[in-house]
């Protein structure tokens, strides 16, 4: 068992979701967060308050699921990202499990 994590932009909630389905990941759990991104851009040196931090709402997806579903379901990420016409790709991570109850 491993514990896999999915954050994703809002608009990709739906998409997100139909991947879990897909790759057989029925039991999980979603959060609203919000997307930070350091750095400048003609947005945020356009504020009104230089010093404001823009952020996109994003969703952060996780399951404790079996490692052939992980499998699946990060041949389905990668499908899903490679069309993409946008920089804000579904992103995800594995992480081992040592013990559980």
């Amino acid at each position: 068992m491993k514990l896999v994590i999915v954050t994703s932009v809002e608009e990709f909630r739906k998409d997100v979701l139909r991947l879990f389905k897909n790759a057989n990941i029925h039991n999980f759990s979603s959060s609203d967060i919000d997307g930070y991104k350091n750095g400048s851009s003609v947005v945020m040196t356009s504020s009104w308050f230089a010093s404001e931090k823009f952020s996109n709402e994003s969703r952060l997806f996780f399951s404790f699921t079996e490692n052939e579903n992980i499998d699946d379901l990060f041949n389905a990420i990668a499908d899903f990202n490679s069309k993409l016409e946008t920089s804000n790709a579904v992103r995800a991570v594995v992480v081992p499990i040592e013990r559980h109850i």
